[in-house]
């Protein structure tokens, strides 16, 4: 009997022990930043010339709003997730990161994102590159991380060529295995407190009224986050 009770202790040693517990998967965030191109479909192509002025605007800055969901991401969403995050140094650091040029969609350039420091703006979405080249940079993880925000101006109530926008902010998180393969996705938006106007069929576009709506709704997406995440990622971790 004391060989069994011994036995027994033994066992509880090991699955006790965090050496022998089954270590967590660990990801690399490999990218992070927004897009400062707003997308205006919803609310017709009138405002396209506006948007090439806007992105001229060095008063059009995201890097406090992509800085503050960065910060909000590690301290509050990385915990979450089913896997460790690496350290962030492992990728803003890492030679080869950045040297790194990313392969971009015609007509996309590097100039239109902005990124928190030491992060480069890639693109999971275009083309094979990215995403194969991430994989193999950091083949020591067991996946790679893609994270982004970007915006767009919806119609809302109006009459002939004047009416309300609504500032729409979004949230795209991939994470792609050691093989390239995606693994899930998550999409969330949330629309601004913050009302914005068309006139005569144009949307506008002036920074100073464009900023206060990008920022109310990250503002509302971060909230919205903040209540639904966890069920998300619990939802998405089956994938794994």
């Amino acid at each position: 009997m004391s060989k069994i009770k011994m036995m027994l202790g033994v066992l509880l040693l090991a699955v006790t022990l965090p050496g022998f517990a089954q270590a967590k998967k660990k990801v690399a965030v490999v990218t992070f930043y927004a897009d400062r191109n707003i997308d205006l479909s919803d609310v017709g192509g009138a405002g396209v010339t506006l948007v090439a002025e806007l992105l001229d605007d060095p008063t059009f800055n995201l890097k406090p709003l992509i800085d503050k969901y960065h910060d909000k991401f590690f301290k509050d969403y990385a915990p979450k997730f089913p896997f460790d995050i690496a350290p962030e140094t492992t990728v803003t650091e890492n030679a080869a990161y950045q040297a790194y040029l990313p392969e971009y969609a015609p007509g996309y350039e590097v100039t239109r994102y902005v990124v928190p420091a030491g992060y480069k703006a890639i693109d999971a979405y275009y083309g094979k590159k990215n995403v194969k080249e991430m994989v193999k940079l950091f083949s020591d993880y067991d996946g790679v991380l893609f994270v982004y925000i970007s915006f767009s101006m919806n119609k809302g109530f109006g009459v002939g060529g004047t009416a309300t926008t609504k500032m729409k902010a979004y949230t795209n998180i991939t994470l792609y295995n050691k093989l390239g393969t995606k693994v899930f996705t998550i999409n969330e938006n949330a629309n601004a407190k913050q009302t914005g106007m068309m006139v005569s069929g144009v949307p506008v576009l002036d920074a100073n009224k464009v900023m206060p709506q990008c920022e109310s709704a990250l503002e509302e997406l971060m909230e919205d986050l903040d209540k639904r995440l966890q069920k998300i990622i619990d939802k998405s971790a089956k994938k794994l």
